[in-house]
């Protein structure tokens, strides 16, 4: 979900930026600051663009009445993937920002058609962005997983993209359906990509909407008042994802391991209780902004406080609002005003308290432990997660060669100060 607030910059401002437009805009920098997981991985990655469609999906945009519609479904797909090692690093992406209108340049390290590594096999991760988004919205994350050993795999869902934004109840209908396909596509995907696909070893990073399906997938059924909102998916569809039916039992897919959820929004409009968040059952982690007024960040938490059936976290960025973590840094070109919006395309990506390359980061770190732990099972990962719940609690207490002694608490993986507002909670199965 996205909020449309605050009026656009003064003229003088939107001007003065205008010159940024022929600015490359790189999505592949890491802070110096960053914690010690965040930067690029040993693989050189390579990137493919793949079409693929769901046969026989409802057409939710096009229903009238009682009449449902039926049509395949088309999805694009942005994969990355580690490269032959003789690969030299850097390549370019054309992307839609925000207004649904202008097309920008993006770089990062990925080439495009590489061939892929051989000889070995990587977890697969999903990746699903919010509505609405693109494909491109989290490829901070795909470029950097996969260079540390993953297939990631970014959709473009139909009917919540920049370009083809529709009605919400497809998006609410077809989030889970879309991720869980993804995984079987992926999973027979033929040629030399396929053949280095561990799909029984798959992770799903969502975002907003992505997130809401990435639980729904997890095991979270949704509530019987939510398949009834006449806002929602219409005709009582959404009860293919009622808590407790047959349908939503099947589309639970045992070949995901790992959840990671950001900013997930569902909790706040009823679309889950306790019996929904207590149905999650795949390790998940929540990363929220403690400001967060889309979302509803009280409502993040009770995702957190009721998934009983499962170990998870709670990754807190304070003060930051609902584009914590997950999008690229603001393209050039969206700041300045759009004709298409009635707010800059800017507010779409950026945060007003938080740097987003540093939380990108951060979140590039925290993926890297909690995947690497579920997906390849290094246990020595788990160091990252366990951690006192507020940063700034930590004592820094280091020795003569600048090693923490026994007394030091300060957050594992972040340099001195380097931790500062933010907080990371966890809970096992059962509690």
């Amino acid at each position: 979900m996205t909020r449309h607030a605050a009026p656009p910059i003064a003229l003088a401002t939107a001007l003065s930026v205008v010159a940024l437009s022929a600015v490359a805009n790189p999505i592949d920098r890491v802070r110096p600051d960053a914690p010690v997981l965040a930067p690029y991985g040993p693989y050189k990655v390579g990137v493919q663009t793949l079409a693929a469609s769901i046969p026989n999906s409802i057409d939710v945009v096009n229903i009238d009445g009682s009449t449902v519609p039926r049509y395949d479904r088309p999805l694009t797909l942005e994969v990355w993937y580690p490269a032959d090692p003789t690969t030299q690093p850097g390549g370019t992406y054309r992307a839609i920002i925000r207004d649904g209108q202008t097309e920008v340049t993006l770089t990062g390290q990925a080439v495009r058609d590489a061939a892929p590594a051989t000889g070995e096999r990587f977890p697969l991760i999903v990746i699903s962005h919010g509505y609405p988004g693109n494909r491109y919205l989290m490829s901070h994350l795909g470029e950097n997983l996969a260079s540390k050993g993953y297939v990631t795999v970014s959709i473009d869902h139909t009917d919540s993209t920049y370009s083809d934004q529709g009605a919400f109840g497809s998006t609410l209908l077809h989030r889970p359906i879309d991720q869980a396909f993804v995984v079987d596509y992926m999973a027979r995907l033929p040629g030399p990509i396929g053949d280095i696909v561990d799909a029984d070893h798959t992770g799903v990073i969502g975002y907003s909407m992505g997130g809401y399906g990435a639980l729904i997938l997890g095991g979270a059924g949704v509530t019987q008042a939510s398949t009834e909102f006449n806002w929602g998916t219409p005709n009582g569809l959404l009860a293919q994802h009622l808590t407790g039916s047959e349908s939503h039992e099947a589309l639970i897919d045992e070949r995901v391991k790992a959840v990671i959820a950001i900013g997930p929004w569902g909790n706040n409009a009823g679309f889950w209780d306790l019996d929904g968040l207590a149905g999650l059952r795949v390790p998940t982690m929540v990363i929220a902004g403690g400001a967060d007024d889309v979302s509803d960040y009280p409502a993040m938490r009770g995702i957190f406080d009721h998934a009983v059936g499962t170990d998870r976290h709670l990754l807190t960025f304070d003060y930051a609002n609902h584009n914590a973590a997950a999008p690229i840094p603001a393209p050039a070109e969206s700041w300045t005003p759009s004709e298409a919006l009635d707010f800059l395309p800017f507010e779409h990506y950026a945060d007003a308290v938080w740097d987003t390359t540093r939380m990108n980061n951060i979140a590039q770190h925290f993926a890297t432990a909690f995947m690497d732990i579920h997906l390849k099972g290094e246990a020595d990962k788990a160091m990252y997660l366990d951690l006192i719940p507020s940063a700034s609690d930590g004592l820094v207490d280091l020795n003569e060669a600048g090693q923490p002694t026994d007394d030091h608490t300060y957050w594992q993986g972040f340099a001195p100060r380097t931790a500062a507002g933010l907080h990371f909670e966890s809970k096992p199965k059962g509690e």
